[in-house]
This record gives C-alpha cells, structure tokens and sequence, in this order.
C-alpha cells in the first residue's frame, strides 16, 4: 500500500497542477445546481429533501466522469511515460489502484462541495439527514463505478478522444442495464435467467435503492465488484498491451 499511496499523492497532485481540474468541479458544481433548482424544481416541490439534487447525479457522471478517465491510462500510453512508470518499483495492479483511488477522492472533493445544498435543505425544513447521508454515499459509489470502467476503456487505447467515446457507451449500457433499452437487444435469443442477469447489473437500480435512503448490503457489494472486476480487467488490459 506504501507504493498505491505514493502514486496516489502524485496523480492528486497533478490534477491541481493545471486548471482543468478546477474548471471540471466549476462545471459539476454550477450543472449540480442547475439541475436541482431549474429542473428539478427543487423550491417549487416544498419537500425538504435532496431528491431533485441526486437525482440528475448518473446522468452528470455519465459524461464528466469519464471525461476525468480518460487520461489516466490513454495519455500514458500516447507519451510514454507508462514504460518510465513501469520502471519504477511498482506492479501494475499498484499503479491502476493509486491512480484510481487519486481519481475518486478527487471527485469525492467535488461532491464534498455540494455541501450548501445540504446546509440549505436543514435551514428550509427538517429533512431526513439520514437518508441524505446514504444518497451521498450511493453518489460516491456511483462515481467510483463509473471511474473503474472509464479505467478499463482509457487503457484499451492511446487516444484520450477514444477513451472519452468507450467510457461513456459503456457506462451508459452499465447505468441502463435493467431497461428496454438494452434488454431489447438480447431478448429475442436469450433465455430469461440471462435476462435477469443483465438486469441485475444495472447501475441506476441500485443507485436509487441506496438514494432512497435503504443501505442494502447487496447494493454495496455491487458496486465493490463492479469496482474490482473493472480494475483487474485494466491489469489485464495494461499487461497485454505493454508491448504496443
């Protein structure tokens, strides 16, 4: 973990060192707001909730997160730097996970900056902060779901362009996995258990569950595997294309 925290503190670091980082939580923060008063009628609802605010967060991290993915492994590839990287004392598993982890504690910060909102909701009325506690946890592994697989695609190609394109056409199969919408592409020849499977991947379902406020251990464990599965598949990926 000694090397994941070094490698962590520099890609954080490097985030800040130009003003793109603060332009990214600029946009979240001013499209967050946006979305929760103009439409999603956030005084006009007159409930003390953050609904209209969580709501909009799949359909913002579907395009911004993977606009901060996209470069953690693409751009390696592209200057080379991933064989200076691949010289130092590191295994590749530590690298994807100090970059990974550098990645989600920065939008964490974008996410921590959302704060007056909450502060907001308490001043109007007496909301349920419980269960505003547990949608900012299921907004947190959302994003972290979405960093993963934007990890896997950015590794797939040297083209940061590219990596943008593959992290938002999977991610949204992943978000909508459990609706028509995918589902119709494999309903006419496969059987129903694989039907329920796909189903069962869908981000949306059970980012909505943890929103409601119900921390179902099932809905984590989700989002652990999900993280994991997409972070070994970068391994794979950085490992068979180290020659390229």
């Amino acid at each position: 973990m000694h090397n994941v925290g070094i490698i962590l503190r520099r890609e954080l670091a490097s985030y800040f060192a130009t003003p793109l980082a603060y332009i990214f939580i600029l946009i979240f923060l001013v499209l967050a707001n946006a979305f929760t008063f103009y439409l999603g009628g956030f005084y006009e609802r007159g409930q003390a909730d953050l609904d209209p605010f969580f709501t909009f967060h799949p359909w913002l991290y579907l395009f911004l997160i993977p606009a901060v993915s996209m470069k953690l492994w693409a751009e390696e590839r592209k200057s080379g730097s991933i064989e200076l990287l691949m010289t130092q004392p590191v295994t590749l598993l530590e690298a994807v996970l100090g970059k990974f982890f550098a990645a989600w504690i920065f939008t964490a910060l974008a996410l921590a900056l959302t704060f007056p909102l909450w502060i907001t909701v308490n001043y109007l009325g007496r909301p349920d902060n419980g269960a505003i506690l547990a949608a900012y946890l299921g907004s947190l592994m959302l994003a972290g779901g979405f960093l993963a697989i934007g990890s896997c695609m950015s590794a797939l190609t040297r083209n940061p362009v590219v990596a943008f394109i593959l992290g938002v056409v999977a991610s949204f199969a992943f978000l909508l996995a459990g609706f028509p919408l995918v589902l119709d592409a494999f309903r006419a020849w496969a059987p129903q258990p694989l039907l329920d499977a796909i189903a069962s991947l869908s981000l949306l379902t059970h980012f909505e569950s943890i929103q409601k406020g119900v921390i179902d251990l099932r809905d984590l464990l989700y989002f652990a595997m999900l993280i994991a599965f997409f972070l070994y598949a970068t391994v794979v990926a950085l490992d068979l294309r180290k020659a390229d």
